[in-house]
């Protein structure tokens, strides 16, 4: 199932994180930090993967359509939000 958020609203959710948030969710799942960062808007594939977030220019820094929210209710989870 594909969810819709603002990219301004991701980048929100990601600066709220604690520090130490990125390796945590990263070891939690499996997967490698930088694909969490990537999740978060980066870009480094070298080391992460893609992650199934597709970005169309808009307001608010565009619309972010991610194919999974795995990583974001994580980060939810963390943020109890």
């Amino acid at each position: 199932m594909t969810t819709t958020i603002t990219f301004n609203e991701l980048r929100k959710i990601k600066d709220m994180l604690p520090s130490g948030s990125m390796q945590r969710i990263a070891t939690e799942l499996n997967i490698d930090a930088e694909t969490v960062r990537n999740y978060f808007g980066g870009d480094d594939y070298n080391e992460g993967k893609a992650v199934g977030l597709h970005i169309e220019q808009g307001p608010d820094g565009g619309i972010v359509k991610l194919d999974d929210t795995t990583i974001l209710d994580k980060a939810r989870e963390i943020l109890r939000i």
